[in-house]
């Protein structure tokens, strides 16, 4: 049995799959904070922020702290500070490498609890659905424009 079919059609479908598949594509890539030891709070929470960011976008994230000088004998206060960040971002990954030191520099990597697809395809679906709320509310202002129009006509 043959099928008869319309080829330029299925090679536009074919493209709008791959299209769709790239689109979806994932590509997990580790993000990088750096801190020094003595950190403010507010630069903290900056930091924290922009780690968390990137988390939600289903990046990794590694957490580095920068020793200098006499810092470098006072290798627990890195780790705690390092251990603060995890807690703090407990809700949005885990941690995957505890904090060892490598050099002058403490590092820790966080893994984001969902994966970087998932975090796309929630992404897209958030910016479909305010596409379609923008066009919905488009035409109904184009609606309500159009009303008085057609009143003073009568």
């Amino acid at each position: 049995m043959v099928k008869i079919m319309d080829y330029g059609k299925f090679k536009y479908e074919a493209a709008q799959k791959e299209k769709e598949a790239r689109r979806n594509q994932a590509n997990t890539i580790l993000k990088e904070v750096r801190f020094r030891l003595k950190i403010e709070a507010h630069d903290y929470t900056t930091k924290l922020k922009r780690a968390e960011g990137f988390l939600k976008a289903g990046d990794k994230v590694k957490a580095m702290i920068l020793f200098r000088g006499r810092e470098q004998s006072r290798p627990e206060q890195g780790v705690r500070l390092l251990r603060k960040f995890a807690e703090d971002v407990a809700e949005l990954g885990t941690v995957e490498s505890n904090p060892t030191i490598d050099g002058r520099n403490m590092v820790m990597i966080v893994a984001p609890l969902k994966s970087k697809s998932e975090a796309k395809q929630e992404q897209n679906a958030v910016r479909d659905a305010q596409r379609a709320a923008n066009k919905q509310a488009a035409r109904e202002a184009k609606g309500d424009a159009d009303a008085p129009a057609a009143a003073a006509a009568e």
